[in-house]
């Protein structure tokens, strides 16, 4: 019997891997190919079957959009089931990919159990999932984060830089509360638009506000520095806590025209932001993954107009 072949297309490594990793611990007996982006997935779809493709929109040389309209063109991926995993969350982004034929939408950042779901339903409609149903599964961690550092570290701990603050904001741990339902079932529509947090003296001195989506839910957050690197983020404490190498994305809305940037990354640290172990608000190292050169562009300006002034993060 031949093996469900699946390719992964994203321009960051840090998603190929743990969209690798997550399709791998679930099914043990499939076959994963990986494309920097639409022009390489392109080459490697007209020489190669696959019963699934897994594609972000934003790419450089060919976005995901560009190669799921060749895909439809092509007499033999007229069918394939073709999902788009991507930040672009928007109805009219969303409408956009339907009327160009995907068969299914995920959004960024996103659980492992909702990445399988929308990946079970694609190849349940083409009579590909019982062949991988038929070996047995490993068993699989449902953190984000925690399959993300298996996937970049091997099993072995990762190194975290020391903070600045001394004092471990989990001293007094909080058990997680379970996302709500609402969350879970936005389906294909974008999060709400973004809103300034409530104000605070632990807030003074931010460049800006964003919105950072996380698996688990959304937070409003104050961006205290900005590099082409990673952004500097203080959110208020919650009690599902955020964890290191969680994938999130980081929505930016500045300037006089609003322009907004979905930036995808990862938390690299996690730190209190006020010296004490019940610290109300947490400070964020959130490292870009878009290698997206109109993203970076966008970044670039919001530096260059006074956003992040000279505030750079050291290392960056």
């Amino acid at each position: 019997m031949s093996k469900v072949s699946v390719l992964v297309v994203d321009d960051a490594s840090f998603i190929r891997d743990l969209v690798k990793k997550c399709l791998r611990n679930y099914f043990p007996g499939m076959r994963i190919e990986d494309a920097v982006n639409g022009k390489k997935a392109q080459a490697l779809l007209a020489r190669e079957a696959f019963d699934l493709v897994l594609c972000d929109w934003e790419m450089p040389e060919m976005s995901g959009l560009e190669l799921l309209t060749w895909c439809r063109e092509q007499d033999n991926l007229k069918t394939m089931p073709f999902v788009m995993v991507t930040s672009r969350g928007d109805k009219e982004n969303v409408v956009q990919a339907i009327q160009a034929g995907v068969s299914g939408y995920v959004s960024k950042p996103f659980t492992n159990e909702q990445l399988l779901t929308k990946v079970k339903q694609a190849l349940n409609k083409v009579g590909k999932l019982d062949t991988l149903m038929n070996s047995a599964p490993t068993k699989m961690n449902s953190a984000f984060g925690n399959d993300s550092l298996s996937a970049l570290t091997g099993g072995k701990a990762a190194v975290v830089a020391p903070a600045a603050a001394p004092v471990n904001p989990f001293a007094k741990p909080v058990a997680a509360a379970p996302a709500p339902a609402a969350a879970a079932s936005r389906g294909l529509l974008n999060s709400p638009p973004i809103k300034p947090p409530a104000s605070s003296a632990a807030l003074t001195g931010g460049r800006g506000q964003g919105q950072l989506r996380l698996p688990n839910g959304i937070q409003q957050c104050v961006i205290k520095a900005l590099s082409l690197k990673e952004a500097l983020l203080v959110v208020k404490r919650t009690d599902a806590l955020p964890q290191v190498l969680d994938s999130a994305v980081l929505d930016l809305e500045q300037g006089d025209n609003a322009e907004t940037a979905r930036l995808n990354g990862y938390l690299h640290a996690i730190v209190a932001h006020e010296p004490k172990p019940d610290s109300d608000w947490l400070q964020l190292t959130f490292r870009f993954v878009d290698q997206d050169a109109q993203k970076l562009d966008y970044i670039s300006r919001l530096i260059a107009r006074g956003t992040a002034q000279k505030h750079f993060i050291p290392g960056a």
